[in-house]
């Protein structure tokens, strides 16, 4: 198929390759370009389905929508798989698909049918090998392989011919031989399990992948080999409904899911209504996993199960050519229902997150309760025998959907006890209420909070840290609204000059709190009013001899006569006043640690 494709030419330099005439190396190579898409490219699948659906999209008025269809929907990449209601339908819509690839480069052959008449109306050169090697009025139609499942022409039905090649028994051995019987289906899905189950344990005791098995391992999986050998025979109809069935006025999609400390699962049936009231289900997909290596409760399998159950019938909805008249979703478990009829109370993020994709896809309504006894899927996460899985109820569906649905278990509606989730699941979040006190905006009292807030830091510098961060976000929020830019503001690390200005704020905020009416009387010190500042100091008696004095980053210090001298602030180092309290014994044990070092045996008190 990809050497039907051309590539363009400005693209062939990315195909060259090197030819040595019959295989000499010894002599200069040839160099060539592939003019086609060849196999192993990664973009040969793509551009070959490309380049088919562009066929039908060309090629659709001239030879009709059904063979363009065809081409579109059921061909995955050179294989095409169709089903039609009559004979003549079938080889007209083998002629048209016919001309039409070949309209477009393509050579469509290898035909096969479960009618003869529509063989014998094929060319034997278009005609599939093995059904060349017969005779149509004698022999049997032979078993072709339709996208990796083998099906029987003849009797029209999916077979599983089991031939398990000799393997180690080893992880890797075991491995090897789950994986070779291929289900994407899930037909056998239940049976399957057991092997799934055994190999998880091994992954589980951590045993190599050429280790030989323990012993117990070991008996579990002969036992197994020996049940799947039973499979010989098992078989199962390609056809939704069987041909002596009325015409259909009622299609229907049931879901059930399922889980269990093994695993989980789920099964999807359809269910038709002819015109004489006769009905008849059949399955249409299953789904069987074992359990998370990680221990997992099981009200949360139930949800991952239900949630399956839901993915598969978006999958089923795109891909079946049936109008659905209704889909139900049925499960075992009512914690599963009350999580997905919950309107209220919020789950933690496993459970949200599953609830959430179930509600997007499906409604309420469309789920309903089922008894364990009569849920198939329960097959599913617990698995069968190869003899108990043909007379099951996983291939039929549950007993009940062959009834009128007045006979079905209760609709929820009637029982919306239900629904009812409990306060007390572990699953539901716990409430917290916040409360908040209103505060004024004064100096004093956002001094007060600020202290507050300093009670969370054991040291000093995390809180001077913290009070940094809160001014540049500040400062960030006014440079938005100003429509300006700094560097400074975007930095990984807080500077000298963030950490200084923070230490300054709470120093300030503590003075605020503790000498209230001293800072109000300094802040009035001008060269008028000198008369004012000094009764307030003079008032004062704690402090009235420490001639306290704001600087100009509006912090309260000690004075005397060194204020007087003719230095720099830097030099004279005054005294910050502070009152005893919490920031204060923050404060005094940061500047204890940076001078503990250079002054030996000088204690916290003496700083």
């Amino acid at each position: 198929m990809f050497h039907q494709v051309k590539v363009n030419e400005e693209h062939r330099d990315l195909l060259r390759f090197l030819w040595w005439e019959n295989g000499d190396t010894a002599k200069e190579p040839d160099e060539f370009r592939m003019t086609v898409h060849l196999f192993g490219a990664a973009s040969s699948p793509s551009r070959a389905n490309f380049a088919l659906k562009t066929t039908a999209d060309d090629n659709e008025k001239a030879l009709g929508s059904a063979a363009a269809d065809f081409l579109r929907k059921h061909f995955y990449f050179d294989d095409g798989l169709k089903s039609v209601q009559s004979v003549d339908e079938a080889v007209n819509l083998i002629k048209n698909t016919k001309e039409m690839c070949s309209r477009g480069g393509f050579n469509l052959h290898k035909f096969v049918s479960n009618n003869k008449d529509v063989v014998r109306s094929i060319p034997e050169r278009y005609r599939a090998d093995a059904v060349n090697e017969i005779d149509l009025d004698l022999d049997s139609l032979p078993i072709e392989r339709a996208l990796g499942i083998q099906c029987c022409a003849e009797s029209d039905s999916f077979q599983f011919p089991i031939v398990l090649e000799a393997k180690p028994c080893t992880r890797r051995g075991i491995l090897s031989t789950v994986s070779s019987i291929f289900d994407p289906i899930g037909f056998v899905g239940p049976l399957l399990l057991e092997g799934k189950s055994i190999l998880q344990a091994l992954c589980r005791q951590s045993i190599g992948w050429d280790d030989a098995v323990p012993d117990e391992a070991k008996s579990r999986w002969e036992e197994w080999k020996l049940d799947l050998v039973r499979m010989k025979g098992f078989s199962i109809p390609r056809c939704y409904k069987p041909l002596d069935f009325g015409r259909v006025v009622s299609t229907e999609l049931h879901h059930f899911s399922d889980a269990s400390v093994v695993g989980y699962g789920q099964c999807s049936y359809l269910r038709f209504i002819d015109e004489c009231n006769l009905i008849h289900c059949t399955f249409v997909m299953g789904k069987s996993r074992v359990a998370l290596l990680k221990s997992v409760t099981i009200p949360r399998l139930e949800l991952t199960a239900a949630v399956c159950s839901v993915r598969v019938s978006v999958q089923l909805r795109h891909e079946l050519d049936l109008e659905i008249d209704q889909e139900i979703f049925w499960t075992d478990s009512k914690v599963v229902l009350g999580y997905i009829a919950n309107e209220t109370r919020r789950f933690h993020i496993f459970v949200a997150n599953r609830v959430q994709e179930i509600q997007d896809h499906t409604s309420v309504d469309q789920w309903r309760y089922v008894e364990s006894k009569s849920n198939p899927a329960d097959e599913a996460s617990r698995g069968v025998k190869a003899k108990e899985i043909s007379e099951s109820k996983w291939l039929s569906g549950s007993s009940f959907l062959w009834k009128p649905e007045e006979q079905w278990p209760s609709n929820n509606q009637e029982n919306q006890h239900i629904r009812e989730l409990s306060s007390s699941d572990p699953e539901v979040k716990k409430a917290v209420v916040c409360s908040t006190s209103r505060v004024d905006s004064d100096e004093n009292s956002t001094g007060s909070l600020i202290e507050d807030r300093l009670l969370y830091f054991s040291d000093w510098y995390r809180g001077k840290r913290a009070i940094a961060l809160c001014l540049r976000y500040v400062r960030k929020l006014r440079a938005r609204v100003q429509r300006k830019k700094s560097e400074a503001l975007t930095l990984p690390e807080l500077t000298v000059s963030e950490l200084s200005a923070a230490e300054k704020l709470v120093i300030r905020l503590a003075q605020a709190t503790a000498f209230p009416e001293v800072l109000t009387a300094l802040k009035k010190d001008t060269a008028a009013n000198r008369d004012v500042n000094v009764n307030a100091k003079k008032g004062t008696n704690t402090l009235r001899k420490l001639d306290p004095y704001l600087d100009e980053e509006g912090i309260l210090r000690v004075g005397g006569r060194l204020r007087r001298a003719n230095l720099s602030e830097k030099i004279k180092h005054p005294i910050i006043l502070l009152r005893k309290g919490h920031v204060t014994t923050l404060i005094v044990r940061y500047f204890h640690e940076r001078v503990k070092h250079q002054v030996k045996g000088l204690t916290l008190n003496e700083v």
